[in-house]
């Protein structure tokens, strides 16, 4: 401090302006610090890009060897209470596991989230593609060439791209046998990277068919899919209509035809005087008994109501005691207790009923119908079986396996493939896969690039890098020589009309339309706008101010 005042104050009463300068930057650093409270920090310019990039990059490269036919899967230990592990290779599931901290990785992992969520397939491609724009980007910014410029090379390539896969796009919407054709195809592309690849004929009928019945419609909770530990992959079926996971009562009919379901949520199980928490002063043991029987009588008379509705059947997402129980019983009504929340919510939707919680007015509620409801076994378990659904779309996918781990990430892949099915029912747009996407969008982008004056063609033509790296990463993880086949395959693209695209069966180039492999429309352009949009959003970054934690009050 001593010698800033000298500064202020010399001897002969001048302030030499250099000095008055460098004065008013050490204040200006000393205030900004001021502002901040003690523990945040801030980096600004080249290491807040850095920063940005380096973690992008790194949770691209965690998910980029899950990508394509041959991708390798991921075990991921939770440190929760006993320790949960999940094998799985579906980016979203991969990230959305991980706690991190750098702020430009949760961009990725939020991008990755949401691709799940709209078109369910094409989340690992949607983080490496960023991923490696980000990469290119890097070294563009090295060679110094700005920021803004480098986000306008790489919006004019996106949009390039999308025009070069929409001139190529195959619609067979009005071919009702041939649109089934590129569904099977979609279906088994999907599947081909996921634990169901070996028996993949076999689930992509099953999606497809579970797809088809929901007419068009992208609600997917008409699909209930249901896991039963026991037997191989193979002998997972489709069923028609809805399975509860719930035993029939003792007593019960078995069996049930032209059935009205009520569907509630209510307490059944006041029939006894709750001892904790209830004080009630006697003078005898006989009160008790006259307090119970008002009790019972109580619950008669809700039983009562229950059964003015003309049901035959009772579902109730609470408990229901011994008493109501036999009542219901006695009348001949199923009474079924305790069904989980979201099987009765499926429930009420399948049968056209309605969750009702009072019995007072049985003509506003709305009931359930169906035309048969029986007693099912699966392995060991007894299940329920609701036929003949008031919804004709629903249906129940049952799944067995070896190992909860087996199921968990087997209904993960099915889950995938109904997405992506039931969004392309709705755009019938259709490409090929295998890599061709992405040659045909490098090959249109090169071009560009080449038409483009000034600093913009360099952005332009790493935006073409970048796709080229989807293929080259699929190749790579199936244990192929990659530039060898990417070369082969630049020099296909150059010819009209082609289809080539990697087969990583054969570990060659092959004709995507003669093995079948095809893709949705709508999870590439998702893919390719998404990318680009995390990548543009990272690379404006110029500084990252990190908070202070909140520090803990002492309360003593």
């Amino acid at each position: 401090m001593e010698q800033l005042f000298a500064l202020v104050l010399p001897e002969n009463g001048f302030i030499w302006a250099p000095k008055l300068q460098l004065l008013s930057t050490t204040l200006y650093s000393m205030a900004i610090e001021k502002i901040l409270k003690d523990d945040a920090s801030e980096e600004k310019g080249e290491r807040a890009r850095m920063a940005s990039f380096v973690g992008a990059i790194a949770i691209t490269d965690l998910v980029k060897t899950t990508l394509g036919p041959k991708g390798m899967d991921k075990i991921l230990q939770s440190t929760g209470r006993g320790h949960e592990v999940t094998v799985t290779n579906d980016g979203a599931t991969i990230l959305k596991s991980l706690h991190i901290d750098n702020p430009a990785a949760k961009v990725l992992i939020d991008i990755s989230k949401v691709q799940d969520d709209e078109v369910g397939d094409g989340t690992t491609s949607v983080v490496v593609l960023a991923g490696e724009l980000l990469r290119e980007a890097e070294k563009l910014v090295a060679a110094k060439i700005h920021p803004m410029t480098i986000i306008s090379g790489y919006r004019m390539a996106s949009e390039c791209a999308r025009n070069a896969l929409l001139q190529r796009v195959v619609d067979n919407k009005e071919n009702a046998e041939k649109f089934k054709s590129d569904l099977m195809k979609i279906a088994r592309t999907t599947l081909s990277s996921k634990i169901l690849s070996q028996d993949k004929e076999h689930f992509a009928q099953l999606a497809v068919d579970a797809v088809m019945r929901l007419k068009g419609s992208t609600n997917l909770e008409a699909i209930q899919i249901i896991k039963k530990p026991g037997g191989s992959l193979k002998d997972s079926f489709l069923d028609e209509g809805f399975i509860l996971d719930k035993k029939i009562g003792l007593g019960q009919p078995k069996r049930i035809e032209n059935a009205k379901i009520l569907v509630a949520n209510t307490a059944m199980d006041t029939d006894k005087v709750k001892i904790y928490g209830a004080r009630v002063r006697v003078d005898s043991m006989s009160k008790v008994a006259e307090i119970e029987g008002a009790e019972k009588e109580k619950m008669r008379e809700k039983v009562k109501k229950i059964m003015a509705h003309g049901i035959n059947c009772f579902v109730n997402r609470q408990l229901i005691y011994n008493f109501p129980e036999e009542l219901f019983a006695d009348a001949g009504i199923l009474a079924i207790e305790h069904a989980d929340f979201d099987g009765i919510e499926r429930l009420a939707l399948v049968t056209g009923g309605e969750i009702a919680s009072t019995f007072d007015n049985p003509e506003s509620v709305k009931l359930g119908h169906c035309k048969l409801i029986e007693e099912i076994m699966i392995g060991e378990d007894k299940l329920i079986h609701f036929s003949g659904v008031e919804m004709g779309q629903a249906c129940t996918v049952v799944l067995r396996g070896a190992s909860h781990h087996v199921l968990d990430e087997a209904e993960r892949s099915l889950h995938d493939a109904l997405c992506v099915l039931s969004q392309t029912v709705n755009d019938t747009r259709v490409l090929l896969g295998g890599g061709w996407p992405e040659m045909v969008m490098a090959k249109e982008v090169d071009e560009l690039a080449r038409k483009t004056p000034g600093k913009k063609s360099h952005a332009i033509e790493a935006f073409s890098r970048a796709l080229v790296a989807i293929p080259t990463i699929i190749a790579d993880n199936a244990g192929l020589d990659s530039a060898d086949l990417v070369a082969q395959l630049r020099a296909e693209h150059h010819k009209e009309g082609c289809n080539a695209g990697i087969d990583v069966i054969s570990g060659s180039v092959g004709d995507m339309a003669e093995l079948g492999i095809s893709e949705s429309f709508k999870v590439k352009q998702a893919v390719l706008l998404s990318a680009t949009e995390a990548a543009e959003m990272i690379l404006r970054v110029d500084e990252i101010i990190t908070c202070a934690p909140r520090k803990r009050e002492d309360r003593m």
